[in-house]
């Protein structure tokens, strides 16, 4: 049975969404003119959007109005659920109740449903191209820090694997994966074993040891140095080499594809490598520019990648959700083309 998250996990501030700081003006104009007027019409709300994707949000939007509008108790709702499928104009959520209750909600419980449906979405997109391959959720250094506890859910309802904060996890008290950046190895001077040394020696030895082993841009040599050393307590390695540079390995390689980054060639040259000497059980993972679209590359290539970390692309491609009252007073009322669309997968929200 689908369960939604309780109106309590969600920190909403909820002085300042009432007040209407939050809103767009129009819409606090809106209830005051219905308040002054003393009319209050009894209105049904519907919510929908245009494509195909993954829903997230509706519990986040069901607690707004649970909490934020007038008489909230007065209020009927009815909606989906986060990770349901949604095909083009599919209605995800109905208010019905006093319209001056609620009006001033619309601009919040709308961003919300965008903001999590599209990185639900976009992380589905990424899954589905991965092919069962583990992938990371690491955006978040992309956007607000105030973002990510629904970032991190809205990507576990899109199928990642792992998230990068605490705050990416703690919707489901999860735990944040992480390697090791660049900026340890640069304070170890540069020296990528010796910053991979140090993690070993503070880091709980349940958190898997993986090397990021592109600082000298020389993956190969790099990644067997780690190796040799930690044998097999080395989970694996990670290869994030920039889109503007061509590593070592790749040089003798080229010119028949695209040689900068993290490319097919150069993970094929670092699986070679690590298998050669015995070293089978280390891990690649990839990260740095990935897209659904590289990712289905890598994949129909069959590159030998065992997890994909995606960031910056998770952010992209918006998906927007419309509400629009399709009746009043119990008879239809609705703007030309937005009639009312019955969906009958919606549930009533108790």
């Amino acid at each position: 049975m689908k369960q939604r998250l309780p109106v309590e996990k969600f920190n909403l501030p909820v002085a300042k969404i009432r007040s209407g700081y939050y809103s767009d003006s129009y819409f606090v104009r809106s209830k005051n003119i219905l308040e002054q007027e003393r009319y209050n019409p009894h209105v049904v709300m519907q919510v929908f959007q245009r494509q195909h994707a993954v829903l997230c949000g509706i519990d986040h939007a069901v607690a707004i109005l649970k909490s934020c509008a007038d008489h909230s108790e007065e209020l009927k709702i009815r909606a989906l659920f986060d990770g349901d499928r949604l095909n083009p104009w599919d209605t995800v959520l109905t208010i019905e109740g006093r319209l001056a209750d609620f009006v001033h909600l619309e601009t919040v419980y709308l961003g919300v449903l965008s903001r999590q449906t599209k990185i639900a979405t976009n992380v589905d997109r990424v899954v589905t191209a991965a092919a069962g391959k583990p992938v990371l959720f690491f955006p978040s250094r992309f956007d607000h820090y105030e973002v990510q506890a629904d970032d991190g859910y809205a990507a576990k309802i899109g199928g990642v694997f792992g998230v990068s904060t605490p705050a990416n996890a703690s919707y489901w008290n999860g735990e944040a994966l992480g390697t090791i950046p660049h900026a340890l190895i640069a304070a170890y001077e540069g020296n990528t074993l010796a910053a991979t040394e140090a993690f070993d020696r503070h880091i709980d030895p349940a958190v898997n040891r993986v090397a990021l082993v592109d600082f000298d841009n020389d993956c190969v040599r790099t990644s067997l140095e780690v190796a040799r050393k930690f044998g097999s307590r080395l989970y694996g390695v990670r290869l994030d080499t920039a889109d503007t540079l061509v590593d070592v390995s790749v040089l003798p390689h080229m010119g028949s594809f695209k040689p900068t980054g993290v490319c097919p060639r150069l993970v094929q040259n670092v699986r070679k490598a690590l298998d050669d000497e015995g070293f089978t059980h280390v891990q690649i993972m990839v990260s740095g520019g990935f897209t659904a679209e590289k990712i289905a590359a890598f994949e129909a290539e069959k590159t030998p990648v065992n997890v994909y970390a995606v960031g910056a692309s998770l952010f992209n491609e918006s998906v927007n959700f419309t509400a629009d009252i399709v009746s009043i007073n119990g008879k239809p009322c609705a703007k030309l083309g937005r009639q009312y669309r019955e969906n009958p997968h919606l549930q009533v929200v108790e």
